[in-house]
């Protein structure tokens, strides 16, 4: 089905899976009290205390959408505080939950209490702290009236009528909240950027920010298996947005793919962001909006593990709590002398760094460094290369790699730039993957752990040559940002330079580690959530020529920070 909408732009959608064909327990529009001590899952967190829950509460939209949320109160008080979690995956029912996730990706039973919805806070916890919690099912999902929409200004629409909607309850006391991980993260940034009068602190724990760039086309790259998965899992009684199908028929920036972007720099509510270097969907995105966000009081915490064990760690609750108490109870808590920025700085093979305290992200003081790539020698250094060479490789997982080895410690924060000048003779354009990896002093990788026994290979960074065109307005010299808008197909054997982003990272080499420099023509980086997953599809073909010295200057910057 495709219809008309956003302009000129055609927007294809789906058939839901049916509300029949889920966990959804029912549409029981109802009001009851949830017992203090009851367990709501296996091995979960005792409610600590009595809950007025409330079903399926009617809310009418401003197009005269009726949409149903869950809200869960303390009872018979006045003026709470309110944090809202909103996705399209559903306030009961999903098919996503934790448990289905290899080793439940480290979150421990005990950190739910199973009222909660898929990567969103436990609602027992914080009505015990005198919160309401809302969950929302958007348009379109179970039982909500209109399509499932993706993103984008009718989503942000929707939400910031919700906020609205729950300022003006009685027992409200005006201030509202977002909170939530992933989708309930992006939709933050989103809604945010509306301005909502009700909207008063957000709290983005890992979420994109440009669904283009940071999940549908990283480089230019399509990546299929991610959304398929996700959106075929979407619930309801009539469509969703296709946005497999829809980036099958825009592989290019348009309109559409722009309207999903939100203006970040309209968001100026106090924010708690939190990010960290290896997840594959968010990294970019959460840096970005931390970057971009107008707001005066915001802060910013970089960790080392992977999203939703972070999110629910008891530790960081109660961080998060004392952000929310101080914007949405005006407790004078001491949350302002928080830290801008607490980030954590990766040292595999030894201690991680966490917390250290820094001023703002990227750190002030980086020193931008080139690494010049010898394809002679297959060696890195700060020193041109000399004569011209060049070196081939099959586009496939094993490619070509570049060293160098420290011979004192080195740390390096930040956003790195791979400038490579290459060519391919069997085809008329590429896909070029970059990793950067920490090596031991014998040439062993020293991987990063994630969680259990997954690891990250890198990082990373990627291009799809015939779309290298540069936005002059978005780019920076380590920072290079693609305008996607139009292809540049190679020619028979002509040599092009390109500009690879890496998504930012942070780490430690000790003297005599090595920095090694992959390239590849394939993904190397496993989802830990989704191990098994395909990548691509790709477009190579034949083989791949690197070219390094004299005027192929092919380089790596690399956010050198020097020692306090």
């Amino acid at each position: 089905m495709s219809y008309k909408e956003n302009g000129n732009v055609e927007i294809t959608y789906r058939q839901s899976k049916p509300v029949s064909q889920s966990e959804y327990p029912g549409f029981e529009p109802s009001a009851s009290i949830i017992k203090k001590g009851t367990v709501h899952r296996t091995d979960g967190q005792p409610i600590p205390c009595d809950i007025l829950c409330e079903r399926d509460v009617a809310v009418k939209l401003r197009d005269g959408t009726t949409m149903y949320t869950d809200i869960f109160r303390p009872l018979d008080e006045k003026n709470v505080p309110t944090l809202v979690a909103w996705s399209p995956y559903g306030k009961r029912g999903s098919v996503l939950s934790l448990d289905i996730f290899p080793w439940r990706m480290d979150v421990a039973p005990k950190e739910e209490d199973g009222l909660n919805k898929f990567e969103g806070p436990n609602p027992g916890y914080w009505v015990s702290l005198g919160y309401a919690i809302v969950h929302p099912d958007p348009r379109g999902v179970f039982n909500s009236e209109g399509k499932i929409h993706a993103w984008g200004k009718q989503e942000a629409e929707d939400e910031y009528d919700l906020i609205e909607w729950v300022a003006e309850r009685e027992w409200s006391n005006g201030k509202v909240g977002l909170t939530g991980n992933s989708w309930l993260a992006i939709s933050q940034w989103n809604v945010a950027s509306y301005r909502p009068p009700h909207l008063s602190a957000i709290a983005p724990w890992e979420g994109a920010c440009d669904i283009f760039r940071d999940t549908c086309f990283k480089g230019g790259v399509p990546d299929f298996s991610f959304t398929e998965t996700i959106f075929s899992s979407f619930t309801g009684n009539t469509s969703y947005e296709d946005i497999p199908a829809m980036m099958r028929k825009y592989p290019l920036m348009n309109e559409y793919w722009e309207e999903k972007a939100p203006t970040l720099e309209n968001i100026e509510v106090p924010a708690y962001i939190v990010a960290s270097y290896t997840n594959l969907l968010h990294t970019y995105g959460t840096l970005e909006g931390w970057q971009r966000i107008s707001s005066k009081e915001k802060w910013l915490r970089i960790h080392n593990t992977f999203e939703w064990p972070d999110y629910y760690n008891p530790q960081h609750v109660e961080d998060l709590r004392k952000f929310f108490d101080y914007y949405l109870k005006g407790e004078q808590n001491g949350w302002n002398n928080t830290p801008k920025v607490r980030l954590a700085v990766l040292n595999p093979g030894h201690q991680d760094i966490l917390n250290r305290v820094e001023e703002d992200f990227p750190l002030e003081r980086q020193q931008l460094l080139k690494l010049y790539l010898d394809a002679s020698s297959g060696t890195l250094s700060q020193d041109t290369a000399g004569k011209k060479a060049k070196i081939k490789y099959t586009p496939d997982e094993k490619g070509v790699s570049f060293k160098v080895s420290f011979e004192q410690d080195i740390e390096i924060v930040g956003y790195m730039k791979l400038h490579l000048w290459v060519s391919t003779e069997d085809s008329n354009d590429m896909d070029v993957f970059a990793y950067v990896r920490k090596l031991d002093a014998s040439g062993k990788e020293l991987p990063i752990k994630i969680v259990n026994d997954s690891y990250y290979a890198g990082a990373s960074g990627r291009m799809r040559v015939s779309l290298r065109q540069l936005d002059a307005t978005k780019s920076t010299l380590e920072k290079p940002v693609q305008s996607f808008k139009t292809q540049e197909k190679l020619k028979h054997g002509e040599i092009i330079p390109v500009e690879i982003g890496f998504w930012p990272m942070g780490m430690k080499w000790h003297a005599g580690e090595q920095l090694e420099l992959l390239i590849t023509g394939v993904e190397l980086l496993k989802r830990p959530e989704f191990p098994e997953m395909s990548s691509g599809p790709y477009i190579n073909q034949g083989t791949h020529t690197i070219y390094t010295g004299e005027e192929y200057d092919s380089y790596l910057i690399i956010p050198v920070i020097p020692s306090v």
